[in-house]
């Protein structure tokens, strides 16, 4: 295996978790958002935003990662780490979702500025501020758990969390 082979299958590796679990995790928010706002079901459309949108977060967070600034508290109790990459993740997840909600504002709008006057005055604030909960708790776990695995080991934690794996190495008799 080339070193290009091995670093794209290491970085997709790394990725797929956050990918996973952000891909759940929207969807949620979108079956939450469709239902409160709309009474109906998520769309075809809406699940392909969200797959590119879990994609476009798993690379964010594994870029993420590699800031010096993320990791600021490796020698203090796990609760810190969480904390601080909570707060982080969360601010940025309230700007996209803010973000988002303008665009939809922007597309039946003149202008920019039109835009940003409808969204502040006419958005529903409660629902807006009921799914950035949601987002919170969700984003909490998703830290709790990556901290966890960084601590004690991938593959301890899967083998604690999902079970002992199978063992490769072939039966003697």
């Amino acid at each position: 295996m080339s070193k290009l082979t091995g670093t794209l299958k290491h970085e997709f590796m790394e990725m797929l978790p956050p990918t996973i679990f952000f891909f759940v995790i929207l969807h949620i928010v979108a079956l939450i958002r469709t239902l409160m706002s709309q009474g109906t079901v998520l769309s075809w459309h809406t699940s392909s935003t969200v797959a590119v949108a879990a994609l476009i977060l798993g690379k964010s967070v594994l870029i993420a990662n590699m800031l010096p600034f993320i990791n600021c508290f490796p020698e203090k109790p796990l609760i810190w780490n969480v904390g601080w990459k909570t707060l982080i993740y969360t601010l940025a997840a309230l700007l996209i979702h803010f973000l988002e909600r303008l665009y939809e504002y922007w597309r039946v709008s003149p202008s920019f500025m039109a835009a940003l006057h409808k969204q502040l005055s006419e958005q529903n604030w409660a629902h807006f501020w009921a799914i950035q909960i949601l987002l919170v708790t969700l984003i909490l776990n998703y830290c709790v758990m990556a901290e966890l695995s960084r601590i004690i080991g991938r593959k301890k934690f899967k083998a604690i969390f999902f079970g002992p794996m199978p063992s490769t190495e072939p039966a003697t008799l």
